[in-house]
C-alpha cells in the first residue's frame, strides 16, 4: 500500500515529504511508548503510528530507520519537528482520526501488523 493511499484512507494531511508519496508499506506499528519502537528489529518500509508528536518520536524514527510517521488525534506538528524530519527524508502525515480508529481502518484495508 502506498503513503498516498493510506493518506486517503485516514483523510490524512501531509506535513512533509510530498515527494515519497508513491513508496510502498509493508507494515504498521502503533505506539506511543517510543522505547517500544527502538525494540523492532529489521523492519522495512514501516509506518508508525504515534499520538507523540514532539522531537522525541522524530528522533526515535532517526535511530530505528522509520521514514514514514502517522500522527494521530489531530496532534500539532511543530516547525521544529517539520524541518528534523525533513532533513531525514521524512513522511510526516496527520489524521484527526483515534489509534484506535485509524489502526483499524489500516488493519482492514489489508495492512499488516509487524508483529
Amino acid at each position: 500500500m502506498t503513503i498516498e493511499e493510506i493518506k486517503n484512507l485516514v483523510q490524512g494531511e501531509v506535513i512533509c515529504g510530498e515527494d515519497y508519496l508513491d513508496q510502498h508499506i509493508e507494515c504498521v506499528f502503533a505506539s506511543d511508548l517510543m522505547s517500544d519502537v527502538l525494540t523492532l528489529k529489521d523492519v522495512n518500509n514501516l509506518l508508525l503510528l504515534t499520538g507523540l508528536s514532539n522531537l522525541q518520536s522524530i528522533r526515535t524514527c532517526e535511530m530505528s530507520d522509520i521514514s514514514y510517521l502517522l500522527i494521530v488525534r489531530g496532534k500539532d506538528v511543530t516547525e521544529e519537528m517539520k524541518e528534523l524530519a525533513e532533513d531525514n527524508d521524512m513522511v510526516i502525515i496527520r489524521t484527526g482520526f483515534s489509534m484506535y480508529k485509524t489502526s483499524g481502518i489500516l488493519y482492514n484495508a489489508g495492512l499488516p501488523a509487524v508483529y
